[in-house]
């Protein structure tokens, strides 16, 4: 039997786009990924990039880092999105782009609003915690 990340949704707390938790079975290694940011081929935020564009970027991003260590964004277990903004449509825009992405994998998440991201124009990161099969499983 195949080891994966499972997602627990709530049958009395109120229906939301994400599971409540997820649970890693014994044995799977975690990936703590670093912070995914809307960097183009050059390592630069483009300018003029929106909340959506940059959130979308930061998804591909992601899933890259994530085949280089093996894992696939369904391997997820929980998230943590960043968006430079007070303003909550901003960051519903950002969370929107992001679940659109991911799909049918719903993972748990957090997202905040933040005072400013690392990177000159940057608007989104996401963070990620992923777990993978022991490869002598």
């Amino acid at each position: 039997m195949k080891k994966q990340v499972s997602l627990i949704h709530s049958s009395t707390l109120p229906t939301v786009d994400y599971a409540y938790a997820s649970k890693v079975p014994e044995g799977m290694n975690l990936l703590f990924m670093a912070g995914a940011c809307p960097l183009d081929n050059k390592g630069k935020v483009p300018e003029d990039t929106d909340f959506e564009v940059q959130a979308r970027m930061c998804v591909s991003n992601l899933k890259a880092a994530l085949k280089e260590a093996g894992a696939t964004i369904q391997d997820i277990a929980y998230t943590r999105v960043l968006v430079a903004s007070s303003n909550q449509d901003d960051l519903v825009m950002a969370w929107n782009a992001i679940r659109k992405e991911f799909g049918e994998h719903d993972v748990p998440s957090t997202l905040s609003g933040v005072t400013l991201l690392g990177y000159t124009n940057q608007l989104v990161e996401i963070e990620a915690v992923a777990a993978i099969a022991d490869k002598k499983d």
